[in-house]
């Protein structure tokens, strides 16, 4: 029998708060919603932020890379000339299948294709066959092979011009191929120019920057990446018409062609425009795209996307802590109103409540504040990683001597100059040994200099930077004047890094003399040695005090420190006002796009102020006569005290 009894009947959901209770926990669920909304709003907003600055530093990136590939294909537009005016290939094309006219055109391709710098130059009859090619005799040359099943040669064939990017058949090297149609400008078609051009080192160098990079073809499959398990794998499951297409051409070789785990946020293609969110191997990128080979791929930056997430959660704690500072401040204002009449020991318990909150509030800022620094210290640790890797840019002349040096020994040993060989291979080790020792002063930029400056023989210094440059300086045509360098004249430096210093001005100087008529190119290197308190006043503001440079003071009484001031000038085009503010500053150049970092001219100043010198840019009364741009180094030396006026010394002699 049911009870009818009060206590035995209970209302429904009688475990939720109600009347005072209800009433109490509606304020604090009003504050909660509050403080989420402000969280919410602080990291979308702070998200938004970091993503659009991410986007734009991709975009940078992004113009950088398309304009160096761009810059790469353009190189090789003038062969097709070339070839068009050549009486080997015109008689190859008459005769196609002749050995004798084959072997005397793959001569020609290959004295050409040394000098222009491409993978492989090959010329084809119309009906596919390659006639001649510049490593015809070599394992994996196209010469002699049918090749009419490449798009190039259809579309050449067609337009006048192909252009294809794909595996080789012979070779089992990828690389892009330009098409041209012979003779150019209309008319019966008796041949096709090919030029092959390896595109891998772009891909070599994305690994060194921090994201990913892909280049997507027209099929949207990864021809080159920073990855190499993305290599030639689309972003989506290639249609059945594209893979016979991809077959046929033979142009991604035997790949599988598997999917990437692409998972890309929103609808649409892949197309430049705003920053897309992007999932792959488990990761979530922010990528940026842009366009290229007029317009048929697609360059991609994916982006790590962790720091700017990191930095929108720090910004909506900070939020959420605000706010719920701010709510909370006001619900103890309105408490204090309310509890003013009440006893003195409930207003001090009060007090200690908000005391210990504002403690919390420090303590939470000082976290972020922490948290902040961390995040500026990654990124001053990404920007000293780019710097370094512009030390690249100093290694390359050394290294490009040692090509020279190496190349010519072989030649020399093969005509029985044995002694002239032993030099080279003498000077071959001095370079190797040269380029430890430069390796070894990667550090300047993160630790001071702890040993003190030597005497370097400013004519040997000169002598050998002048010799890193030899092959590029007989190219131009360039004579090399060395007015007033005495052989007993040294300054107080180290010799790898002085030279480094004179060989990048010397460079610098091999460029700009590119622009000037030939037979007016020379660069100039003299020095005048003096009393340092005695020197233009001038020049006083470009270089350390007085007090670092002219007072010291050397107990051996033979030799007596003077301040020498060497000017390196050359017969270029004079440096643009404008621009010469801006001469030391890092990543500065007015050099085309791939051409240069803009840190050699800086770099080069922190060494000589390592010295204990200085190195500006000359005023027009210390340029010699002719002269377009000049550079003065000014540095301690070591004389001896009865040493001879000093006299013209002799210009670098290079090696053969």
């Amino acid at each position: 029998m049911a009870s009818n009894s009060p206590g035995a009947r209970r209302a429904p959901f009688s475990f939720l708060p109600t009347g005072a209770g209800r009433t109490r926990l509606g304020p604090a669920l009003a504050v909660l919603a509050l403080v989420a909304l402000a969280a919410w709003g602080a990291y979308a907003l702070a998200l938004r932020i970091g993503l659009d600055r991410l986007g734009e530093a991709a975009d940078h990136r992004l113009d950088m890379e398309v304009g160096r590939i761009e810059a790469e294909l353009a190189r090789f537009d003038y062969l097709p000339a070339l070839l068009e005016t050549s009486p080997q290939v015109q008689q190859l094309l008459a005769s196609p299948f002749d050995p004798a006219l084959r072997a005397q055109a793959s001569h020609y391709l290959h004295a050409l294709n040394a000098i222009a710098g491409a993978e492989t130059l090959y010329v084809l009859e119309p009906g596919g066959v390659a006639a001649a090619a510049s490593d015809d005799g070599q394992l994996g040359t196209p010469a002699g092979q049918n090749l009419s099943y490449r798009p190039y040669l259809r579309e050449a064939l067609a337009g006048g011009r192909g252009r294809f990017y794909g595996i080789g058949v012979t070779s089992r090297v990828p690389g892009y191929y330009l098409a041209y149609a012979l003779p150019r400008g209309g008319g019966t078609v008796r041949g096709v120019a090919t030029v092959k051009i390896d595109l891998r080192p772009a891909a070599l160098a994305w690994r060194q920057l921090p994201g990913e990079m892909l280049l997507l073809d027209e099929h949207q499959v990864a021809i080159l990446a920073s990855r190499e398990d993305w290599k030639y794998r689309p972003i989506a499951p290639l249609p059945e018409a594209e893979r016979a297409e991809a077959a046929t051409s033979r142009r991604y070789g035997d790949a599988p062609l598997t999917p990437l785990s692409w998972r890309m946020a929103g609808d649409g293609p892949l197309e430049p425009g705003p920053v897309r969110e992007v999932r792959l191997d488990g990761r979530t990128y922010a990528a940026t795209v842009h366009r290229l080979d007029a317009g048929r791929w697609r360059l991609v930056l994916l982006s790590d996307e962790g720091p700017v997430r990191a930095v929108a959660a720090a910004a909506a704690g900070g939020a959420a802590l605000a706010a719920a500072a701010l709510l909370l401040g006001l619900l103890v204002l309105r408490q204090r109103r309310r509890l003013v009449r009440q006893q003195l020991a409930s207003r001090t318990a009060l007090q200690a409540a908000n005391d210990s909150l504002e403690r919390r509030v420090q303590e939470r800022t000082a976290e972020l504040r922490a948290a902040q620094a961390e995040l500026v210290h990654a990124g001053q640790l990404a920007v000293l990683g780019q710097m370094s890797a512009g030390m690249v840019h100093e290694l390359n002349q050394p290294l490009a001597a040692l090509h020279t040096l190496s190349d010519n020994a072989v030649l020399l040993l093969e005509r029985g100059r044995t002694d002239d060989a032993r030099a080279n291979l003498s000077r071959i080790a001095q370079l190797v040994h040269r380029l430890g020792r430069l390796t070894a002063q990667l550090k300047v930029f993160a630790h001071k200099r702890t040993e003190p400056p030597v005497p370097v023989p400013l004519e040997r210094a000169w002598r050998e930077a002048a010799l890193l440059h030899a092959p590029r300086l007989r190219e131009l045509g360039v004579e090399l004047r060395a007015d007033h360098l005495p052989a007993d004249l040294a300054v107080m430096a180290e010799e790898t890094r002085l030279v480094q210093v004179l060989a990048n001005l010397v460079g610098n100087a091999a460029d700009a003399l590119a622009e000037v008529p030939a037979g007016t190119r020379w660069i100039a290197a003299t020095a005048q040695c003096g009393d340092p308190l005695r020197m233009d006043a001038a020049a006083e503001d470009s270089r350390p005090s007085a007090a670092s440079l002219g007072q010291r003071q050397e107990s051996d009484r033979d030799s007596a420190a003077v301040l020498c001031r060497i000017v390196v000038a050359n017969s270029g085009p004079p440096i643009p006002p404008e621009a010469q503010a801006r001469l030391f500053e890092p990543f500065f150049t007015t050099k085309p796009a791939g051409r240069g970092l803009g840190l050699g001219l800086m770099m080069s100043a922190h060494i000589i102020q390592a010295f204990g010198g200085s190195l500006r840019l000359a005023r027009p009364d210390e340029m010699p006569d002719g002269a377009g741009a000049a550079f003065v180094i000014e540095l301690p030396a070591e004389v001896a005290a009865d040493a001879p006026a000093p006299a013209p010394a002799p210009a670098p002699r290079e090696q053969p």
